[in-house]
């Protein structure tokens, strides 16, 4: 297997607008191998229009989006995506497949062979936690909000992409779950060392998951920095999230 690139991610001063709505302006990023790194901020401020830039679900309509070296239009999308794992709020699991086959999506996509497709799902099951003789033949509505989100981490490394991008994965969850599957995954995506790229707009949860955190505001960068410079910053914006947090 080829040896991943130092710079996993890419902005290159990168503007998304849609007719005169300007969502995202002038954004400059690089983002390491191996790091999880997050894109926090209020509703609206930009955080899943960057993250969709990245598998391009949608193109930058200026600047350029650069993913393991090679600017995203140059990819073919289908297998750029087929590349990333992708984890949404409530998981995204189709609930017509049973938990194997929302698990093997992408395998199945890739054309392997059912012997290994069962394998690599009982593998995947077993990592978050799910014993396969009991979940496999489940459908999704049979299972809590917890097991779902935990699915979808399973859904998202069955092909063992590199990277992954998570948009609020654990958001709908109650706090109990939600911060047993942060310590979960956290520990899953250094253990594997993949490169994870994760939205929030939860200051806490962004201290519990990240290497470094990068602050939005209005379709900019307010700020880079790791969990502990983050926290000694004077910025205004920073200041009033750990307010917030002070606050709980």
């Amino acid at each position: 297997m080829p040896e991943l690139p130092e710079i996993m991610v890419e902005f290159r001063n990168v503007d998304f607008a849609v007719g005169e709505t300007q969502i995202l302006k002038n954004l400059d990023l690089k983002i390491k191998q191996g790091e999880i790194f997050i894109l926090l901020g209020e509703s609206g401020c930009g955080k899943t229009t960057t993250l969709k830039l990245i598998n391009r679900l949608i193109e930058p309509t200026g600047g350029e989006v650069l993913v393991e070296g090679i600017s995203t239009t140059d990819w073919d999308p289908i297998k750029l995506r087929r590349r990333i794992g992708y984890v949404l709020q409530e998981a995204g699991l189709f609930p017509h497949f049973n938990i194997e086959k929302n698990v093997s999506l992408v395998p199945s996509l890739e054309n392997w062979s059912a012997d290994k497709k069962r394998q690599r799902t009982r593998e995947m099951l077993d990592l978050v936690g799910l014993k396969h003789e009991n979940f496999a033949r489940r459908f999704p509505a049979e299972l809590s909000g917890g097991q779902r989100q935990r699915v979808g981490v399973a859904r998202a490394l069955a092909a063992d992409p590199d990277m992954l991008l998570l948009d609020e994965p654990f958001g709908a969850l109650d706090a109990i779950t939600r911060s047993h599957l942060q310590r979960e995954f956290s520990k899953l995506v250094r253990d594997l060392g993949k490169t994870a790229i994760f939205v929030t707009h939860d200051l806490q949860e962004a201290f519990a998951l990240g290497t470094r955190i990068c602050l939005m505001e209005k379709g900019r960068i307010a700020l880079v920095e790791s969990p502990e410079k983050f926290q000694e910053h004077d910025l205004p914006l920073v200041r009033e999230y750990l307010a917030t947090l002070a606050a709980q």
